[in-house]
């Protein structure tokens, strides 16, 4: 099995998926790679705003993708904004069958305001495969080492 998916994941390294997308507002800025061999497409706010300490809001990103059967877009945290300014991305999944604007919630966990200006990267993009589950009603489930550990059971 990790045979298996040591060639899916190096296959997929090597390939590049199109993905269609519509600029909904002529100010969009869609998203880009940084460098060859990124994971995340850069994601950039269109609104200057003045993020305040616990404060959240979405960003708008003036754009819609098409993807394909089987892939989903999920949001995360560009490194620099959390380290710089305590501020993160609050979830965001996009399903393939989703052809609505895309947006970032983010939330200011930092003690000061931390400014967005447009053109500013404010999160990232990953585009991944999905692998859907059928569930399967059980009454026992098989024993492991960890068992039933939770938070802090592996020590500090």
């Amino acid at each position: 099995m990790i045979i298996y998916w040591k060639l899916i994941i190096e296959n997929c390294l090597k390939c590049l998926m199109r993905i269609k997308i519509k600029k909904l507002r002529p100010d969009a800025i869609l998203p880009t790679y940084a460098h060859p061999g990124d994971v995340g497409l850069d994601l950039y706010s269109l609104e200057d705003y003045e993020l305040r300490p616990g404060e959240r809001k979405i960003f708008d990103l003036g754009f819609a993708l098409e993807l394909a059967d089987g892939y989903a877009a999920i949001v995360k945290d560009k490194s620099s904004l959390p380290r710089n300014g305590g501020v993160h991305t609050m979830g965001g999944v996009f399903d393939a069958g989703y052809r609505g604007e895309y947006n970032v919630n983010l939330v200011n966990l930092g003690s000061e305001p931390y400014r967005v200006e447009p053109g500013h990267k404010i999160a990232q993009l990953l585009i991944v495969p999905i692998v859907r589950a059928e569930l399967e009603p059980a009454d026992d489930l098989s024993e492991t080492a960890r068992g039933t550990g939770g938070f802090g059971s592996t020590g500090k």
